[in-house]
């Protein structure tokens, strides 16, 4: 006898192979395609996720509905970015045939997520994904600042970029993901993810990154203003700042001052930084 809430039917290596063959598609590495094979591990990112009942969450390139289906068992609604067309034709025939009692809280958009300026339906309040990996970075900056509403996430990640956006001032990996990240969010690393759990098996680890929002630093200047200056400090590591930042500032007399008057030393690096501290030689500089 079976009941008329039955969860979804998450998929298996079997199931994946299958839906692949179905369409005759074969992962590209251009795209970023190593699809989940394994359900203990989306149910793992669904459950440190922390999503539950009420949230709306945000899936980019759900690829065959692995994580998709784990995320229909305990969300309000799920709506899923997918640039192929192929994918996003398929999906709902797959939520529809594995979670048929959930079906109705699931929507497809066919758009690139880099490009995407909104998002259909009630505001999304988490992001989950396993993102693309050749984009990663640049995709979660871009719908954090596109969606405020946006109150925390999980993203699985390429390892070392999950250890650059979670690195912390002082380290040898923290530089432009890791501020512009700060500045949205408290970001944490999360775990770590074996190659085996994806079909085909990627030539990287993978890591999961955590983050909840916070308000942004109060200041006069933009974001575009402070992120022009991180941008400056990182572009040339080795540099000291005074250096670093002599074009964006005009002269290299124009960044000693502006540091001075933030309260910096002129010799110092960007990776000894903090957020605060890129938003006072911004100011600096305005």
């Amino acid at each position: 006898m079976t009941t008329s809430s039955a969860g979804p039917r998450l998929l298996g290596p079997a199931e994946v192979r299958l839906l692949a063959d179905g369409l005759d598609l074969r992962p590209t590495k251009q795209k970023g395609q190593n699809f989940v094979i394994d359900p203990n591990t989306v149910r793992r990112i669904v459950r440190d996720s922390g999503i539950g009942a009420d949230d709306v969450v945000l899936e980019v390139g759900p690829g065959l509905g692995s994580l998709t289906l784990a995320l229909l068992e305990v969300a309000r609604r799920v709506v899923a970015l997918e640039i192929d067309p192929l994918l996003a034709g398929l999906l709902p025939a797959t939520v529809a045939e594995r979670a048929p009692d959930h079906a109705d809280r699931f929507e497809v958009v066919l758009a690139d997520a880099l490009r995407v300026s909104e998002v259909p339906g009630p505001a999304p309040t988490a992001l989950v994904a396993n993102l693309p990996y050749n984009v990663s970075v640049p995709v979660l900056l871009h719908l954090l600042g596109l969606l405020p509403s946006l109150e925390r996430g999980l993203v699985m990640v390429q390892s070392e970029v999950a250890d650059r956006l979670a690195a912390r001032p002082g380290s040898k990996i923290y530089g432009v993901p890791s501020v512009k990240a700060a500045w949205y969010a408290d970001v944490r690393r999360a775990g770590a993810v074996g190659r085996n759990v994806f079909w085909p098996a990627p030539n990287v680890d993978s890591g999961l990154v955590a983050w909840t929002r916070r308000e942004p630093p109060t200041t006069a200047v933009t974001r575009a203003q402070v992120f022009a200056v991180v941008d400056a400090a990182f572009a040339q590591r080795r540099k000291a700042l005074r250096a670093a930042l002599r074009t964006l500032a005009g002269s290299a007399e124009a960044s000693t001052a502006a540091l001075a008057a933030a309260g910096i030393d002129p010799l110092t690096r960007g990776e000894q930084l903090e957020l605060a501290d890129f938003v006072r030689i911004a100011e600096a500089l305005a």
